[in-house]
């Protein structure tokens, strides 16, 4: 999936000459706690209530405020793992999305993101959860594929994330298309990679809060 499968055609852009008071309107219609400003398809940046309320000034103009995530955007092509990256970097649930001539596009929000990964086969298809602690310079996906084939099994997705403990170290995610981790488990240790973190699943997820549930789990964010 990218950037431009996952825009929010529901959620308008206020222009710069609009005022805060239509801002915060906007906010409880859309039931967004921020919303991308534009002017002249340019995006000036990010309001939020909190940020109207340090002025105490309803009749400003949203254009004039110190608005947030100047460099909270992505272009068209951009990849949903990289979205939600940006929106991580600069703090905002909501990321905007421009063209190749820089303009405003459309706005994505990190909650449509995490409900279209859901719905991947990487997630919906059964299996289990392996998280693998290593060095850095010790990791070699296709050398622990291979251990995970050699079990009759095979990786649907895999994560990297650098330990936030120890900055040398990285910590692996794995969906493996098996509910049976024994075997692949104890392979993996036999071969000195360190396995914390094992989640089984054992029926299908029944609804979209279960599976954003497991996804958050599964990004360990």
């Amino acid at each position: 999936m990218i950037a431009e499968d996952l825009i929010n055609h529901m959620i308008p852009p206020l222009k710069g000459s609009d005022d805060a008071h239509k801002a915060i309107v906007w906010m409880e219609e859309f039931r967004c706690t921020y919303l991308p400003v534009v002017d002249n398809n340019r995006l000036l940046g990010f309001i939020s209530e909190e940020i109207i309320l340090e002025t105490n000034d309803i009749e400003k103009h949203v254009g004039d405020f110190n608005l947030a995530g100047l460099s909270c955007y992505v272009h068209l092509d951009t990849h949903f793992y990289d979205i939600l990256k940006v929106a991580t970097d600069n703090k905002l649930q909501m990321v905007a999305v421009l063209n190749d001539d820089q303009q405003y596009a459309g706005v994505i929000t990190v909650q449509d993101t995490l409900t279209s990964f859901a719905q991947t086969a990487a997630v919906q298809m059964p299996g289990a959860i392996l998280v693998l602690s290593m060095n850095y310079v010790d990791y070699s996906l296709s050398e622990i594929s291979r251990l995970i084939e050699e079990n009759h099994a095979k990786i649907l997705s895999s994560i990297i994330k650098e330990d936030p403990l120890d900055p040398g170290k990285i910590r692996l995610t794995l969906k493996i298309n098996q509910t049976d981790m024994t075997r692949i488990v104890a392979t993996l240790e036999r071969f000195n990679y360190k396995v914390i973190g094992r989640y089984q699943e054992s029926r299908p997820v029944e609804n979209e809060r279960e599976r954003i549930d497991m996804l958050l789990r599964y990004l360990d964010i």
